[in-house]
């Protein structure tokens, strides 16, 4: 995983996976991204008794396909599995959140 300070800002998204664990969630997210050459930077994930919640940042520089179509993506592999999964611009993101 690189150093997210020598990352360009502009092309990260935070990708966020709620619901029931199971086997294959990170898998099933780590395939869609890696399948369009968006590169993991950094991913944190917690278990509260039989809930999964995880946050991923990623890179988009070098992927094949834009913003709306990953967000599909990460829907439709979401709802095979039973869990949300969503993902914003790191701008977005940080907008939404900020203090």
């Amino acid at each position: 995983m690189q150093n997210l300070k020598q990352d360009s800002k502009g092309n990260r998204v935070i990708i966020s996976v709620l619901g029931p664990d199971r086997v294959g969630i990170i898998a099933g997210v780590a395939n869609i991204l890696s399948e369009n050459n968006i590169n993991i930077l950094d991913i944190s994930q917690t278990i509260i008794q039989e809930f999964l919640a995880m946050v991923l940042i990623a890179d988009m520089e070098k992927s094949k396909i834009n913003m709306e179509q990953l967000k599909e993506k990460l829907a439709e592999k979401g709802r095979e599995i039973g869990v949300k999964i969503d993902a914003q611009h790191e701008d977005v993101f940080n907008f939404m959140h900020r203090l």
